[in-house]
């Protein structure tokens, strides 16, 4: 019987498949670079095939090093499960939790969690990563994440999805402004031509688009923002008006003596805020413990 890769050439592929680099991958295994360049190299004597294309600039995976290192991550996250599972099974709320975060949601909801979380679960450890949906979706399918908090609606057909609650998406404008004159305010297209979205890759640009029934179009006068701290601002300038996650709203985020919050008319636009994992996780425990947690904030 030939000899096997061992579990740490596989991590070495994976991190360099994702990486393209071998600093980068080194740091990502934790390792030195002339240690993950050696342990490669035997993986593809082991193999007996090519898997990179290397020069002094650039790494390159051949068509079926990148094959196999998709196979790779397979491996590399089913064992990562698997030591999970054995974890869990013994003390189900300790160790290390790997939470990823949507910037949407990050200030507004993460504070009370955490006293929350620190109070209820002291032995639970937590390493958070905040990033756009996707990628944290690609880095939980990885097994470099165990959860993410992100917002619904959004392709989760492969996940386990533990809905929260729901999070009404209210009108922002300059005070002033007559579009801002009713009390409760109809998302009409002449509302919708007046709106700031984010820049694309955030969820809450498809969420507002989706409430005004838009496919896609470019933000009013050819602006996005970056962040929703910089929409808020663009908004104060006069710039267009904004459709803003209530948590945002309720946190102070929009608390200025230039803006005024509306309420959109029945049925209000929303996104639904959820916490997804692997269907293969092994910390189910978990996962609805820290979800009970998290609607316990909006009781």
């Amino acid at each position: 019987m030939n000899p096997s890769p061992t579990f740490k050439q596989l991590q070495y592929l994976v991190a360099l498949s994702e990486q393209l680099n071998f600093t980068r991958a080194a740091e990502l295994c934790f390792v030195t670079q002339s240690t993950l360049s050696a342990g490669l190299k035997e993986l593809e004597r082991l193999l007996g095939t090519q898997l990179l294309e290397r020069d002094r600039q650039t790494v390159l995976m051949t068509p079926l090093g990148a094959e196999v290192a998709e196979r790779a991550r397979a491996i590399v996250t089913a064992t990562m499960d698997l030591a999970d599972h054995v974890a869990a099974a013994r003390e189900p709320m300790t160790g290390l939790l790997r939470l990823g975060v949507i910037p949407t949601i990050a200030p507004f909801l993460l504070p009370q969690c955490l006293k929350l979380l620190r109070k209820h679960y002291p032995e639970l450890r937590l390493a958070l990563r905040e990033d756009l949906t996707a990628n944290l979706l690609s880095r939980m399918e990885d097994g470099q994440l165990d959860f993410a908090l992100i917002a619904l609606p959004y392709d989760t057909a492969n996940l386990l999805v533990e809905p929260l609650f729901d999070d009404d998406l209210v009108v922002i404008g300059r005070k002033g402004d007559p579009a801002m004159e009713r009390e409760t305010i109809t998302v009409t297209q002449s509302l919708t031509d007046r709106l700031l979205l984010l820049e694309e890759g955030h969820c809450l640009r498809d969420h507002v688009l989706y409430a005004c029934n838009a496919s896609n179009r470019d933000s009013s006068s050819g602006m996005e923002a970056t962040s929703l701290l910089t929409l808020v601002q663009m908004i104060e300038s006069g710039l267009g008006l904004g459709l803003v996650p209530e948590m945002a709203v309720s946190s102070g985020l929009t608390e200025s003596a230039n803006l005024v919050s509306r309420p959109t008319a029945k049925p209000c636009p929303k996104r639904t805020i959820a916490l997804v994992a692997r269907r293969s996780t092994s910390r189910l425990i978990v996962l609805r413990a820290v979800a009970d947690l998290i609607r316990s904030t909006k009781a």
